[in-house]
């Protein structure tokens, strides 16, 4: 069965750094799934027709055409019950919880940290897309949207102490294994990690031993992607 996985990616087709993308790649790794991994760009919509919608992931199974993140997890559950579970004791609202607030809370404090390194990985016709958009969404350019980011690295840290308070007394997110809940979070630093050299932890801190975890995932799937820091 062919099966194709359209991601995000800079100049580098290896360098993949969506969060999202990040979150299925991991997902299908999970599941032992073989994909081949598509670079897509920004300025490409047209070649994501097929799938009615003009964003990755994509993932193409057979016959089968999925967009978005959390539909591709759950069809991957649905369609591949005999494989190791994405979702912890079977119950999916934990790691649904956790793809929210990562999108809406890790996603948005990222952003204005980070937004402004994300041009330079772009071809000149990407990065005028990327800014242009970017920048009407925001209201702003994206250096004075990350401008003084030292400063606010503190209150991003203080952010994630519910991670914190959950890694102090298990190795993952999920449990003593990592779920989907765990490749939500872990997919929005893998894409601070591709793009940016900022330090977002403190040494010592346990989100960087999970991280670490996680990056040796699969043989080190994730470690192994072009980055920065």
């Amino acid at each position: 069965m062919a099966r194709r996985l359209y991601e995000l990616a800079g100049q580098d087709p290896d360098r993949r750094f969506s969060p999202y993308c990040w979150r299925i790649r991991m997902a299908l790794a999970h599941k032992g799934l073989e994909v081949e991994c598509l670079p897509w760009r920004f300025t490409e919509g047209a070649a994501l027709a097929f799938s009615g919608q003009d964003k990755v992931p994509v993932l193409v199974d057979g016959e089968r055409v999925i967009a978005d993140s959390w539909a591709i997890a759950a069809y991957l559950e649905a369609a591949y019950p005999e494989r190791p579970a994405l979702f912890a004791g079977g119950d999916a609202r934990p790691a649904r919880f956790l793809t929210a607030w990562a999108d809406t809370v890790l996603n948005a404090g990222l952003a204005r940290l980070i937004v402004s390194d994300i041009p330079r990985w772009l071809t000149p016709e990407q990065a005028a897309y990327f800014r242009q958009s970017r920048e009407a969404r925001f209201g702003m350019s994206l250096e004075a949207l990350t401008d003084g980011r030292e400063a606010r690295l503190p209150a991003f840290r203080a952010s994630m102490a519910p991670l914190r308070l959950v890694l102090r007394e298990q190795p993952f997110l999920g449990g003593a294994g990592p779920d989907y809940g765990d490749y939500a979070v872990f997919g929005s630093l893998q894409w601070a990690r591709c793009v940016s050299e900022l330090s977002l932890f403190e040494h010592g801190d346990p989100v960087i031993a999970w991280r670490e975890r996680m990056l040796d995932l699969f043989g080190g799937l994730a470690r192994a992607a072009p980055h920065c820091g």
